[in-house]
């Protein structure tokens, strides 16, 4: 029977509560794998712990965000970590993608897209003058032409990314009511999976609270 996938945003500095959250969404259920974001991959003993971290999935979530050179750099810098998955922005050009690829060896490159805490009247902020969606559509092109081996998105996009990328499919922004906390472009597990998505990306709506309990209202909702 295929399993639903799942990463767990370890967003946090204390390693207790990472091991907390780690022990208790072992299941059979589900097949699950561990984002570390910045907050845990800059902390004191983020590096250490994931250094030692066996028989996982794990998914380094630099964002990388900058010039060819410093981005595959960083790639290599964080090569020991042995990470599954590793982001890094694909308005970063094109030019850095596929030097972020080169030596990105066996850790599976994502790009990430327009972050699901914006919606559009947050990108006009910012300078765009394209919808969303015609920017996302731009950036997935990208991804392909520099052979990247996963994309995130919003769970909303999911159709339209998939028309013109055919690898995985990650989506952050995931909830299961109507709480959405800062993100902006949200839906329900069951409605990712249903749009396609290959991965789903949740944390505080497991790991906020009873982490057990949490878990057992997302195989609920998806069963």
């Amino acid at each position: 029977m295929k399993r639903n996938k799942v990463f767990i945003a370890c967003d946090s500095r204390n390693i207790l509560k990472i091991k907390e959250i780690i022990n208790k969404t072992q299941n059979k259920k589900l097949k699950i794998g561990y984002k570390f974001g910045l907050e845990f991959l800059n902390s004191k003993n983020g590096r250490n712990f994931i250094s030692k971290l066996k028989n996982k999935i794990t998914f380094g979530d630099y964002k990388l965000l900058d010039i060819p050179n410093t981005c595959a750099s960083t790639i290599k810098a964080v090569r020991d970590l042995n990470f599954n998955y590793l982001t890094i922005h694909i308005s970063s050009g094109l030019d850095a993608l596929k030097e972020a690829k080169k030596v990105s060896g066996k850790t599976k490159l994502v790009g990430v897209t327009i972050l699901t805490s914006l919606d559009n009247k947050s990108i006009q902020e910012i300078g765009y003058s394209k919808a969303i969606e015609k920017i996302v559509i731009s950036q997935a092109k990208l991804a392909n032409k520099a052979k990247l081996d996963a994309i995130v998105c919003s769970a909303k996009e999911v159709n339209i990314v998939k028309k013109v990328f055919k690898k995985e499919i990650i989506t952050p922004g995931i909830r299961f009511n109507s709480k959405s906390d800062d993100q902006k472009r949200v839906l329900s597990p069951k409605q990712a999976y249903k749009n396609g998505s290959d991965w789903l990306v949740i944390g505080r709506p497991i790991t906020k609270g009873n982490i057990t309990n949490n878990l057992k209202n997302l195989i609920n909702h998806l069963s």
